[in-house]
């Protein structure tokens, strides 16, 4: 066939067309279209394609440098001679013009990119079926180290672009899988390459590109932050032409876009960032049914972005949030309570309020909308709501309070909340300290302050850690004396001698308030129990009258003077009706020391007592001493005459016997302290003796006989 082929050209034209004078080998050209000419009007095709061969074995393939530029250049002479009938020809011609692409020498892949221009524009739609090779190697020129060729490889991209636009034959589904492999790459050349052939496609009426979205979206994103200017320009007006034909077209695929958009929404650049969470935004708004499989994942990304740093973002998370908490979708349709949950709990632990806050307006958003399933997965999220008590933030605080209110409103679930609550404060002192207040006043407020305090005295009454138990129980007291909250309950409390309900809440407070001495008198000083107070003051043992008591009954000296306690005061007016107020007041004022404010005080308000005629006094030279006795016409006071309905001597026992355990328990305490002290005392004897013991031995030894002794 090569034999063929040389007695068709003459050897004059062949030697010209390898000539290093790019004007010999156009003349060659020439002479070569001419003969392919009169070759395809005889109609003589089998020696057509030994020209070809020749062309393609002898010029293209050759280690000649102008071999294969005048082989190039002679193919694209072939296909203009050939005219209309090159298409027939094409499976010889464009194989070794792509292969040239390839070249080493950038002239080759300049005169590859003029002869496939030529050959394009001769067999425009017949030029298709090579499209995807065509394009991969533009794909590769375009970011080609030669200017010259990078701008012969954009001549033809426009001519390729032209010819795709007009043809019916160009497939989309065999170019898409191409075009989602490309999409991973850097260069910023072949970035714009991308870009462009994206941006033409989508412009032709007859390709869907829509369709194919989710295949090229995530590269179209990954270019948002190029170095390039242009580069994140031309994405971002395809993304926005792309999102407005999701507004306007009835079948988009969301669920695999929203993967990808969840997936950039925590990219580090602000732009993809910004553009993801408004493309996600648009979903949720029209996405529907189908999103409802990935509300958890969309979640996920709109949380951390409501406190982003950029105030846009921001704006739109937020929105986005609030769409997606007003839609209401049905578990048995694929939404996952549980996966939203685990997002919403992962969130209780970002490090910015903001994001921490809308995790639980979501556990509210739960609750309210599908509160059966939400408490089948009560374990999982139960211990990180508590942990969440102990956040920096009052406001995290006030609404973690407000989830366990609402969870709370069974009953077996509102015990196992005060459980864990007591449980909590056990283990972390501090946030009892530092939160406790706040914690139980808010509950007081959403639960009920007589149904809260009266759980914490049931769960406290039977604690084995007796001296938590008194920490605790002085820490209810407090707030009790001083919250404002707990009014309604101070209230009862008062009609505790006169009242039935007052009576049980009283009883079902000492049942714990009895591990605290102060806390106890402060009780009955709350239910006007004064006689009570009273004896509860004179069955103190030295051991009761401690620091700690000092320091609580210094407390209560000084909240006596609040407007809590301005009904006890003004008893005060009335010695002869609250005889037994006097002697309770008096009994305090004998345990504080004399130098102590509190005792200062105590007796400054003791002397503007006005004293009747049935209180006799006795003074001495010390008018600060003294003593009262109470007549019979005063012991008809209102304390006794209610005292029936309260069974106080058993109450006193009880008392008594709490204040025993809690002795004992001292005493325990100090001899576990003296045994550990002792035993640690015996070790370093032993080890002091054990390391002197050698020393000690040689003192001892003899002298030997061959010692000469000194006397």
């Amino acid at each position: 066939m090569a034999a063929d082929a040389l007695s068709i050209i003459p050897g004059a034209v062949l030697r010209n067309l390898s000539d290093k004078l790019y004007e010999k080998r156009k003349n060659a050209a020439l002479e070569i279209e001419g003969i392919v000419k009169q070759l395809a009007m005889a109609g003589e095709h089998e020696r057509i394609s030994a020209v070809i061969s020749l062309l393609t074995n002898d010029f293209t393939y050759s280690p000649q440098t102008n071999h294969r530029k005048g082989g190039l250049i002679g193919l694209a002479a072939v296909t203009v001679g050939l005219t209309s009938e090159a298409a027939q020809h094409l499976e010889q011609i464009v194989p070794p013009v792509l292969n040239s692409f390839l070249d080493q020498d950038s002239r080759v892949r300049y005169y590859a990119c003029e002869a496939l221009y030529n050959i394009a524009k001769v067999v425009r739609g017949d030029f298709i079926i090579y499209f995807n090779k065509i394009f991969d190697a533009l794909c590769k020129l375009s970011a080609d180290s030669d200017a010259n060729v990078q701008s012969a490889a954009h001549l033809l991209d426009r001519l390729v672009k032209d010819i795709v636009t007009e043809s019916d034959q160009f497939s989309i589904e065999e170019f898409i899988p191409l075009l989602r492999e490309r999409m991973n790459v850097l260069n910023p050349y072949v970035r714009q390459f991308l870009v462009g052939w994206i941006t033409v496609l989508d412009s032709v009426p007859d390709i869907d590109m829509l369709g194919f979205l989710p295949d090229f979206l995530d590269g179209l994103f990954n270019m948002l932050s190029d170095s390039s200017h242009e580069i994140r320009q031309q994405a971002d007006a395809a993304l926005s032409e792309f999102l407005q034909e999701i507004k306007n077209s009835p079948n988009v695929d969301y669920g695999r876009m929203a993967e990808i958009l969840v997936r950039r929404a925590g990219s580090t650049d602000e732009f993809t960032r910004l553009t993801s969470i408004t493309w996600i935004n648009e979903f949720v708004k029209l996405g529907g049914e189908q999103l409802v499989p990935y509300y958890a994942d969309i979640l996920g990304a709109i949380l951390p972005c409501i406190s982003d740093e950029e105030e846009k973002i921001r704006v739109v998370a937020r929105e986005t949030n609030e769409e997606l908490r007003a839609i209401k979708a049905d578990p048995t349709e694929g939404f996952d309570i549980g996966a939203i949950l685990s997002i919403a709990k992962r969130e209780l632990n970002s490090e910015h309020e903001a994001t921490r806050t809308e995790a639980l307006h979501w556990f509210f958003t739960l609750l309210d909308q599908y509160r059966a399933e939400f408490l089948a997965y009560l374990n999982d999220i139960f211990d990180p709501l508590l942990n969440a008590l102990s956040d920096p933030s009052d406001v995290v605080v006030l609404l973690v309070l407000e989830v366990h209110a609402r969870i709370a409103e069974e009953s077996h679930h509102f015990h196992h909340l005060v459980s864990y609550l007591i449980c909590t404060f056990h283990n972390n002192h501090f946030l009892l300290e530092k939160r406790g207040a706040l914690i139980v006043r808010r509950l007081c407020v959403l639960l009920g302050a007589e149904k809260v305090y009266r759980e914490f005295s049931t769960i406290l009454e039977s604690e084995v850690d007796l001296d938590f138990a008194s920490v605790m129980v002085q820490a209810l007291n407090l707030i009790l004396l001083t919250s404002t909250e707990l009014g309604e309950l101070r209230s009862l409390l008062k009609k505790s001698l006169v009242d039935s309900c007052g009576k049980d809440l009283f009883q079902s407070l000492y049942a714990s308030w009895r591990h605290s001495p102060m806390a106890t008198i402060s009780l009955c000083l709350l239910a006007q129990a004064y006689s009570h107070a009273s004896c509860v003051i004179q069955s103190l043992g030295e051991e009761d009258i401690n620091v700690k008591f000092l320091v609580q009954l210094d407390k209560l000296i000084r909240l006596l003077e609040t407007p809590v306690f301005a009904y006890l005061r003004l008893q005060l007016l009335e010695p002869g009706k609250h005889t037994w107020l006097l002697k309770t007041l008096y009994g305090l004022l004998m345990l504080l020391p004399q130098q102590s404010a509190a005792f200062k005080i105590l007796r400054t308000r003791l002397k503007t007592v006005p004293f009747s005629e049935n209180i006799k006094r006795t003074s001495s030279a010390n008018p600060y001493s003294q003593i009262l006795q109470v007549t019979e016409d005063g012991n008809r006071n209102q304390d006794t005459q209610n005292y029936s309905a309260i069974n106080f001597p058993s109450l006193l026992q009880q008392f008594e016997h709490m204040q025993l355990q809690h002795r004992n328990h001292l005493k325990d305490q100090l001899q576990s302290r003296k045994s550990a002290s002792a035993l640690t005392l015996s070790q370093e004897i032993q080890r002091y003796e054990a390391a002197h013991s050698s020393s000690l031995s040689e003192i001892n030894r003899p002298p030997s006989r061959t010692s000469k002794g000194i006397l």
